[in-house]
């Protein structure tokens, strides 16, 4: 029997930095090349000098600019990347609101995670990826709770990433959503600034609830409300009156607007977690068949040009025309 031909040795890799990687730390630049070697060896081998960055040695929290060529040793046999244990995420595009060089704004569907985990095998930015294998980046800038609708950013480039998600840190975007809530929301209500908690149910899954400012774990959440518009009560299928409200979010807490609608006595339509589930019930039966909560206006400065951007993303169909079917209050 004849020996088998030898494997052939690893080679050096020689990557240059793209434009759209501009600023990304070595290490994490590494991470997403290098997929399925361990952080560990990627540690190791910048520390060891063998990874360089124009020749240079550098350190794992370098900044990449565009152009940089990194050098990566040949890696071991162990350290190549483990066959993939899931099928691939299926390639979807969603309705494009915006769209440029650096960012893409697109009208996220109910229902969708914004990314896989947590039981779920994709979402919306692993379905993105497999329709536009040729994008060399696209990152989530912020996240929508899978029930809810309407504008989500992604950035092409990681210079977008961090400075779009500086404004949203720094809170200099305006973000506004719409929900439909139970009963005639009053007009004299309009700033909730009541402090959130977060905590985990025993089986894990994540959950808020509204506390006070003596609590340690208290994350300060501000909404300012506005009525848009009052539905009556509905008395051949016993639905109670309604409120569409627009909420202008001023802190980005998980679950914000779901917890302090609901904490003031107006749970938001078909929320299954803090609403009021009867009513649900009701409401699925008359066509409702989720949560009406809708990301419907954001505001940023443009992360290249600094230049305003204002976007409006119109409520789905279905919204649409449900409120189209109430009837407004006398």
């Amino acid at each position: 029997m004849s020996a088998s031909a030898p494997s052939p040795a690893p080679l050096v890799q020689w990557l240059t930095v793209g434009e759209e990687w501009e600023g990304q730390r070595l290490d994490n630049f590494l991470f997403r090349t290098l997929k399925g070697v361990p952080k560990s060896h990627v540690y190791r081998l910048i520390r060891s000098g063998q990874v360089r960055v124009n020749k240079a040695r550098a350190q794992a929290e370098t900044r990449l600019a565009a152009a940089d060529v990194i050098r990566i040793p040949p890696l071991r046999q162990g350290a190549t990347p483990p066959a993939p244990t899931q099928p691939p995420a299926p390639r979807r595009e969603f309705p494009v609101l915006l769209e440029d060089d650096w960012l893409l704004a697109i009208d996220k569907p109910a229902g969708v995670a914004v990314h896989g985990g947590s039981g779920v095998s994709s979402g919306v930015i692993e379905q993105l990826r497999a329709a536009r294998p040729q994008a060399r980046y696209l990152e989530l800038v912020h996240r929508l709770d899978r029930e809810t609708s309407g504008i989500l950013l992604i950035a092409k480039r990681r210079s977008a990433l961090t400075r779009l998600q500086d404004q949203f840190r720094a809170r200099t975007t305006g973000k506004t959503y719409l929900a439909l809530v139970k009963g005639h929301w009053p007009d004299r209500l309009k700033v909730l600034d009541t402090p959130l908690h977060k905590f985990l149910l025993p089986d894990g899954e994540r959950r808020v609830r509204t506390t006070t400012a003596e609590d340690p774990d208290a994350m300060r959440a501000l909404s300012l409300v506005r009525v848009q518009q009052r539905f009556a009560a509905q008395t051949q299928t016993g639905l109670p009156a309604t409120s569409l409200i627009e909420v202008t979010i001023k802190t980005g807490r998980t679950h914000q607007i779901r917890v302090h609608t609901a904490s003031a006595g107006h749970p938001i339509a078909g929320d299954d977690k803090y609403g009021d589930f009867d009513w649900n019930r009701r409401l699925a039966k008359s066509g409702l068949q989720r949560m009406f909560l809708h990301a419907w206006q954001l505001r940023f400065a443009h992360p290249a040009t600094g230049a305003e951007v204002a976007l409006t993303c119109p409520l789905d169909a279905d919204l649409q025309q449900w409120c189209s079917r109430a009837a407004p209050a006398p």
